[in-house]
């Protein structure tokens, strides 16, 4: 089998790139995936402190994107979305197509209508919550408000005690999370140039936020396809594991360059 573009996969916050093993597996009988874990998550080391930003997030991304030395497929999901609209609005040359799962990019909502507003508030609430238990030094507590916002009442509270302990830690990154989405300085008008294909999937029982970024995002990017996964809320890659991961390998290997078809055809 001739060898296929890269893909490279981002999860989202308080997760790791083991969220992603299911297509992984699925894409990499003809792609080369890599899945890294962002700043503070899985095997990657806490931020070592100083500002914190998406720029700087990102950065470790674009030197691995840089690495491959062939533009990639860059697939991020909610805060990982949000990374990987970064770095195709600022190095759109490693990439070859976007998908973005109901990226958590909730600075876009500033300058908004009024329910753009309401959502702004909403979140800027729960990022405001776990800032504080953080500060309080209840972890348990603030990480499994934040899970119980994005999954529902009663989700972290059912998850196995081990579950528990191991996520709560996190917390500090979520709040780090959070202040680099919100303090990003990028308006919705600099999305507009983002030539890339790309596909944007939503959940279609989401968080009002979810809702509007996505909706912001149509307007910027009208090219963009836009798929709606019934039933599904802002945890969709995992509770919806099978319907997400054939929207992004369709849209995928819809713009993939097959190495061995475009030799032949210079050669011709």
């Amino acid at each position: 089998m001739c060898a296929m573009s890269p893909v490279v996969l981002l999860h989202c916050s308080g997760s790791s790139g083991a969220q992603w093993r299911s297509l992984a597996a699925q894409l990499g009988a003809r792609h080369r995936v890599a899945a890294p874990d962002l700043i503070g998550y899985g095997s990657s080391a806490p931020w070592q402190g100083g500002e914190f930003s998406l720029a700087r997030e990102a950065a470790a991304i674009r030197s691995l994107l840089g690495c491959l030395r062939e533009p990639a497929h860059l697939v991020g999901h909610s805060y990982g979305g949000a990374v990987a609209l970064h770095i195709a609005r600022t190095r759109p040359e490693l990439l070859l197509s976007l998908t973005l799962v109901e990226p958590s990019a909730f600075h876009l909502l500033r300058g908004g209508n009024a329910t753009d507003l309401a959502a702004l508030r909403e979140i800027t609430g729960v990022a405001g919550d776990a800032a504080a238990a953080l500060a309080a030094g209840d972890d348990q507590g603030g990480f499994g408000r934040f899970v119980d916002y994005w999954s529902g009442p009663g989700s972290w509270a059912g998850m196995p005690v081990e579950k528990r302990i191991a996520f709560a830690p996190q917390l500090a990154k979520v709040v780090l999370d959070f202040q680099a989405l919100l303090g990003e300085p990028a308006e919705l008008e600099d999305e507009c140039d983002i030539a890339l294909p790309t596909l944007l999937i939503q959940g279609g029982s989401t968080k009002l936020p979810s809702r509007r970024v996505c909706e912001r995002l149509r307007g910027a990017l009208p090219e963009a396809e836009f798929g709606i996964v019934r039933g599904a809320g802002h945890m969709a890659p995992i509770t919806h594991r099978d319907q997400i991961n054939a929207l992004i390998a369709a849209h995928i290997e819809g713009h993939s360059i097959h190495q061995g078809e475009d030799h032949a055809k210079l050669a011709a």
